[in-house]
């Protein structure tokens, strides 16, 4: 089983995620929080948010970057045109990278990885082309391997994310509708072959019907599916 060797993941609703790491580094994912109807009541974030990690452009994964940026001080790491665009709208420090690409942000290494969906961010001048949807695959030192799947369908190169990084902890979205389903999912964790899934994007909105039970019912044995709620913290 998985080690976490003092990180910890704690699921805020939908695909966004806080992790602490044993040094301390806190990282937040695809923050959705003003009109998430699954954002834990009176949660509330680490006053030093260090980074703000961001999957793609739409408005369920980067509604509150620029305030949450802005409040704790945050640099924002994403794919090179959502980065800049992110930065136009006021987040002064920012990471702009491209897929197979891989940062330092303290303890962590944060590589940019592929991902099957759509990306354009919304404002009131229009959709903007802000790059491709991609995953974040995250290397603690002296620590454990994550991936943020991002959202997305199963893709036979996600056997490239297991043959390059070997993730022991895998997060992906299982609702369906928008991203794929505990079917495709299953798949996916076939592919990836973590030791635990954490489930994300599923139970927000009426179409995302999957749920982790469904998925838990169709992966390998001794892979295990965390059936967790949004404020849940998982750790070993």
């Amino acid at each position: 089983m998985a080690d976490l060797k003092g990180t910890s993941i704690t699921w805020l609703g939908h695909a966004t995620v806080l992790i602490v790491t044993a040094k301390g580094t806190t990282i937040l994912i695809d923050p959705f929080i003003e009109h998430n109807p699954k954002y834990p009541a009176g949660f509330e974030l680490p006053s030093n948010l260090h980074y703000i990690l961001l999957t793609h452009g739409h408005g369920d994964h980067i509604s509150d970057v620029v305030p949450v940026a802005k409040k704790h001080n945050s640099t924002v790491v994403a794919i090179y045109e959502l980065a800049d665009y992110v930065a136009g709208k006021g987040v002064e420090k920012t990471i702009g990278m491209n897929m197979g690409g891989s940062v330092e942000i303290e303890d962590v290494t944060a590589t940019l990885v592929d991902a099957r969906h759509s990306s354009g961010a919304q404002d009131e001048q229009g959709t903007h082309y802000v790059g491709v949807a991609a995953g974040f695959v995250l290397a603690i030192a002296n620590g454990p391997v994550l991936y943020h799947a991002g959202d997305t369908a199963p893709f036979r190169d996600m056997e490239l994310i297991h043959e390059l990084y070997q993730p022991k902890v895998a997060m992906l979205p299982i609702g369906g509708f928008y991203t794929m389903g505990p079917k495709e999912a299953a798949l996916a964790v076939r592919f990836v072959a973590p030791e635990v899934v954490l489930p994300l994007h599923w139970g927000t909105f009426p179409p995302l019907k999957g749920t982790p039970e469904q998925l838990a019912a169709l992966v390998e044995p001794g892979v295990r599916v965390i059936a967790w709620k949004p404020g849940e913290e998982f750790s070993l």
